[in-house]
C-alpha cells in the first residue's frame, strides 16, 4: 500500500515537473514592449484589411475603391508575418480589432457616396500616421531582433 502511494505521488511531482517545463517553454518570448508593439501592429493590420475591404466595395471613387483593395492586399500580407512572428515568440494577440477600430468602421458603414470616400481616406491618413509612429518607437525600443526586423522591413 506504501509503494503504491509512493509510486503515485512520484508519479503526480513528475508530471507536475514535466508540465512546469513545457508551460516555461512555452512562457511569451520578448520584453513587454515587443509584445505590446505586437498585439496592436495586429490589431491596426486586421483593421486596415476589414477597413479596405469595405472601401473596395462601398466607395464611389475608383481610386479609392483601388487604395481599399490595395490596403487589403498589403495588409493581409503583412498581418501573415506579424501572426507568424508572434506565434514563434509564443505570445498571443486577438483575431479581432479593437474597440476603437471596430467604432470607426461601424461609423464608416454608415456613410455614402463622396461622403464615405473622404471619410475613409481621411481615417486611412491618421491610421497610418500612428502606424508610422508605432513601428518607429517599435524600431527604438525593440529588444527582440525578430521584432526589430519585421518592423524594419515593413517601414521600408
Amino acid at each position: 500500500m506504501q509503494r503504491t502511494k509512493l509510486y503515485a505521488e512520484l508519479v503526480a511531482v513528475s508530471i507536475g515537473w514535466w508540465l512546469s517545463g513545457a508551460v516555461m517553454a512555452q512562457a511569451p518570448k520578448g520584453s513587454g514592449t515587443d509584445q505590446q508593439f505586437l498585439r496592436q501592429a495586429a490589431s491596426d493590420g486586421l483593421a486596415e484589411v476589414q477597413l479596405g475591404t469595405m472601401a473596395s466595395t462601398q466607395a464611389v471613387s475608383l481610386e479609392v475603391q483601388q487604395f481599399g483593395r490595395r490596403m487589403v492586399t498589403d495588409h493581409t500580407k503583412a498581418n501573415q508575418e506579424l501572426m507568424a512572428l508572434a506565434q514563434a515568440k509564443h505570445i498571443g494577440v486577438s483575431q479581432d480589432i479593437d474597440k476603437p477600430h471596430q467604432e470607426a468602421a461601424e461609423k464608416l458603414a454608415k456613410l455614402q457616396g463622396p461622403s464615405f470616400d473622404h471619410a475613409y481616406m481621411q481615417h486611412m491618413v491618421q491610421d497610418h500616421e500612428k502606424a508610422v509612429q508605432l513601428f518607429t518607437t517599435a524600431a527604438r525600443e525593440s529588444q527582440d531582433a525578430d521584432v526589430k526586423a519585421f518592423v524594419g522591413k515593413t517601414l521600408a
